[in-house]
């Protein structure tokens, strides 16, 4: 059976140990904090980006990836083998996906023996992450690509995402929500539950005053989308914008309700955290629907 080879980007927030355990290719968003480019040659570490969101006010700004340097990393990549999965971050939250299509295009014309597949995940952070995971177990499993893509394509509408945001200035910044919700919203304490829908977007499902509430809420989303699909879930992902003790709560939640024992905790990277802040709580799981 031929190999193939599966790239992702930095925008799944996956531990760097998994990403080279599992030799996953890399495609690196880029981002500005502060004045100052970062990406591939040059990264910030996570917790002092935070503190500069958290303590000194500081607002990143990210830009997408375009044809060119999706067309720069794939050749590099087929020099390792000939077929690439790459596993795209959501299209309803960003255009690099179409330019890595027109990227995949153009590589497949001028390297003729080359095979690339630009799938769509529409999932974003770890539920990008947990979405790279179950390729990598279809793969691990002595699947072809072919079989992996078809299985992902089925998993999509059943990739569930659920998260709550600590401060919804970061979402009104990213148009998320009007500047007199996020006005309204900080002074009542109100903390909005938000999900990834099945053409990857982000949408507001409900609101909930206080911040433990808010997590619990999470953890009851999980419940209603479960029904009928909690053995689909040998592991659920949890990320985190630096506030890794309110992720160990909803981790002990999940345990306590649903009796789940395995979880990949990670904290979410500058591309995704430069729009939901610091404080960000997000859940991801395979649910009967998202």
């Amino acid at each position: 059976m031929e190999q193939f080879k599966i790239i992702t980007n930095t925008t799944a927030d996956l531990p760097v140990k998994y990403i080279e355990e599992k030799q996953l290719g890399l495609v690196y968003y880029n981002y500005i904090m502060d004045g100052v480019p970062y990406g591939k040659d040059k990264e910030l570490d996570w917790k002092e980006f935070y503190h500069l969101m958290r303590e000194d006010g500081k607002m990143p700004t990210t830009s997408q990836v375009n044809p060119q340097q999706f067309k720069d990393c794939f050749a590099e990549y087929l020099k390792e083998c000939k077929n690439l999965l790459y596993i795209s971050f959501s299209s309803g939250l960003t255009g690099s996906c179409q330019n890595a299509v027109l990227a995949a295009e153009e590589v497949m014309e001028e390297i003729p023996d080359s095979h690339i597949v630009v799938l769509d995940s529409k999932c974003a952070s770890m539920g990008e992450g947990l979405f790279v995971h179950k390729a990598v177990q279809m793969k691990e499993q002595g699947k072809s690509m072919e079989e992996t893509v078809e299985y992902l394509e089925e998993l999509i509408p059943h990739l569930t995402h659920v998260f709550t945001v600590d401060d919804l200035n970061h979402l009104y910044r990213g148009g998320r929500v009007s500047k007199a919700t996020a006005i309204v919203g900080t002074i009542a304490g109100i903390k909005p539950i938000l999900h990834v829908d099945d053409e990857g977007h982000l949408v507001p499902i409900s609101k909930v005053r206080g911040r433990k509430k808010s997590l619990n809420a999470l953890v009851d989303y999980m419940e209603e989308k479960t029904s009928g699909y909690l053995d689909k879930n040998d592991i659920v992902f949890i990320s985190h914008g630096d506030a890794l003790e309110d992720a160990e709560y909803v981790k002990n939640e999940i345990e306590k309700r649903f009796g789940i024992k395995q979880f990949m905790i990670n904290h979410i990277g500058p591309t995704i955290g430069a729009h939901s802040g610091p404080g960000t709580i997000a859940l991801f799981f395979e649910g009967n629907s998202r």
